[in-house]
């Protein structure tokens, strides 16, 4: 193979830069595009972690918090700089917190915002600019069926998980006439160690929540490391659905989530319906309905 030859086959392998690498579905992924001859950047807080994975392929190893901002831009320069561009960003990096609503401390759950959805929105504001010059590119959002519905004990990070889908919808109806594609992912339960490692837990139990929140958090512990879904799998699914030539906006994997969804469908469609009646008669008798106008 010549150098040319060599060069021009290069310029046309995908860039992929997946934050948060070091565990989990960022390090799936990484592994994943690595092993099908891409170029992939590969993020984690301590690069010391995912030192290994730089060895299956074209890898850039780099240090990102993306809580610091100045993190970030210096990542997302480095990777411009060394490929040339970024064509797709994996927003992976992600926090949980358990504790019922009225449990959960204040610190723990800016704590978990600011990773969740501040810097998953500080890894678009500095990869976009890039990304709306070339007129091309694609955000992939890692959010959570705990995005769709909401479950005892994960208020609040059900709460960032519905932030990230708020704002990758509107997010898509901004950039995709510019050419930018963006997709949420939604998985169930899978098996990483978000609920052993990962996700932090209120210190201030209170009893009258032992049937509810307390339930469910002893069943996410006891149940870490044996959930039904496979990170491999996963991985998998993801790069097949952004190389798709229709590529979904939202993607729910694992049976939980599918499930879990269509019936959060229902559940919306048989209690609009329900109120139907009511929620008309909220206009002017004489409103047209927008739906029409």
């Amino acid at each position: 193979m010549t150098s040319a030859t060599k060069n021009s086959k290069q310029s046309e392998t995908p860039v992929w830069f997946i934050t948060g690498c070091s565990t989990g579905f960022g390090r799936q992924i990484a592994k994943h595009v690595l092993e099908l001859g891409y170029r992939a950047v590969v993020t984690s807080r301590d690069p010391e972690d995912v030192r290994d994975l730089a060895e299956l392929g074209d890898a850039l190893v780099l240090k990102l918090d993306v809580t610091d901002r100045s993190q970030a831009e210096a990542a997302v320069k480095a990777a411009e700089d060394h490929y040339g561009g970024i064509d797709v960003l994996v927003n992976n990096a992600g926090i949980g917190y358990f504790a019922a609503v009225e449990e959960s401390d204040e610190e723990g759950v800016r704590n978990m915002f600011e990773v969740n959805v501040f810097g998953l929105s500080r890894m678009i504001h500095v990869v976009l600019p890039g990304m709306r010059k070339r007129r091309q590119g694609y955000i992939v959002n890692l959010s959570s069926i705990g995005g769709l519905r909401s479950f005892p004990a994960l208020g609040y990070y059900n709460a960032t998980k519905f932030a990230v889908e708020g704002l990758s919808e509107a997010l898509w109806q901004e950039v995709e006439p510019l050419g930018i594609k963006v997709m949420l992912v939604e998985p169930s339960g899978f098996r990483t160690d978000w609920a052993g490692r990962s996700a932090n837990q209120t210190e201030h139990q209170i009893a009258d929540y032992a049937n509810t929140a307390d339930k469910n958090i002893r069943q996410l512990r006891a149940n870490s490391g044996n959930q039904n879904g496979d990170p491999v799998r996963a991985a998998e699914a993801i790069v097949k659905a952004v190389e798709s030539p229709n590529p979904p906006h939202r993607l729910l994997l694992g049976n939980d989530a599918y499930d879990g969804a269509i019936s959060k469908l229902d559940e919306l469609r048989d209690e609009f319906a329900a109120w139907e009646a009511v929620s008309r008669g909220a206009d002017f008798p004489d409103a047209t309905p927008a739906a029409t106008k």
